[in-house]
């Protein structure tokens, strides 16, 4: 199985096209993918990635990746083709597919003053008679500034815009959301973290504290989080946001051991 993650994006990812990985989960893990991975370094600057991967129904996708790396920043290139006829969602937000697609992406991001980042991504079925919607656009804008304010005190925010189409009928979707973030270590020991999620278009307001304690093997965390309830959505499950808060208003005790 590999960890398969890449894009400067923190929580609104248009690029978490194969990993689970959520700021909101202490534990910092993500699903696996079965796929054989290239990495290969031409210059301390450029990076080439190339991979293959089995899905469930044992069909085999392809893709790569290129990074340069110069003082104006990080810049990313991202092709993907996947052959899978049966459903499936991508990434994690509700984009479901219902066979084979292409995806493309670019990423950059510039760290000086402040950071600045944005992800950029298109997927795209093969098919052209189906109904649904099988086109798909996606844009991340992000920055984030440290407040000097005892260890420093990280504020992020970033938009994320979903853009749906058919081209096989007059029909389209529009979804909008905003992330809030901010970030404080306490000492040595104690961190605070605070995150707010807006999704625009649905009237959804999703609230996540964190407060952890770390010491050399072990991790202890108290999550509250006030989120919408199971009965505020109106859509399959599949459609559903992917997150460790849950739904509704939860309070979570979670202690990780380190070895």
């Amino acid at each position: 199985m590999q960890k398969v993650t890449f894009g400067p994006a923190m929580v609104l990812r248009t690029l978490a096209w194969f990993d689970t990985i959520d700021p909101k989960d202490p534990t910092g893990q993500t699903d696996g993918v079965e796929a054989f991975r290239l990495r290969f370094f031409p210059s301390n600057s450029v990076a080439i990635w190339g991979w293959v991967m089995n899905s469930e129904q044992d069909t085999l996708s392809y893709g790569g990746r290129a990074e340069l790396s110069n003082k104006l920043g990080e810049w990313g290139l991202t092709y993907h083709q996947d052959p899978t006829e049966l459903g499936q969602s991508v990434g994690q937000f509700p984009i479901f597919l219902s066979g084979s697609h292409q995806r493309a992406a670019v990423d950059y991001r510039y760290d000086g003053y402040f950071g600045f980042w944005f992800e950029g991504a298109g997927i795209f079925a093969d098919s052209k008679q189906d109904v649904e919607l099988n086109r798909f656009t996606l844009f991340t804008l992000g920055a984030d500034y440290t407040i000097p304010v005892g260890f420093g005190l990280l504020i992020m925010a970033e938009t994320m815009k979903i853009n749906g189409s058919s081209t096989a009928a007059n029909s389209s979707s529009e979804l909008t959301y905003t992330a809030l973030m901010a970030s404080l270590p306490i000492n040595m020991l104690h961190h605070l973290m605070f995150i707010a999620q807006i999704d625009w278009d649905n009237s959804h307001i999703y609230n996540y504290l964190r407060w952890g304690i770390t010491s050399d093997h072990f991790s202890l965390n108290f999550i509250f989080s006030i989120s919408p309830r199971r009965g505020d959505y109106n859509m399959a499950k599949e459609y559903l946001p992917k997150t460790v808060a849950g739904f509704g208003t939860g309070l979570q005790f979670m202690l990780i051991y380190n070895h």
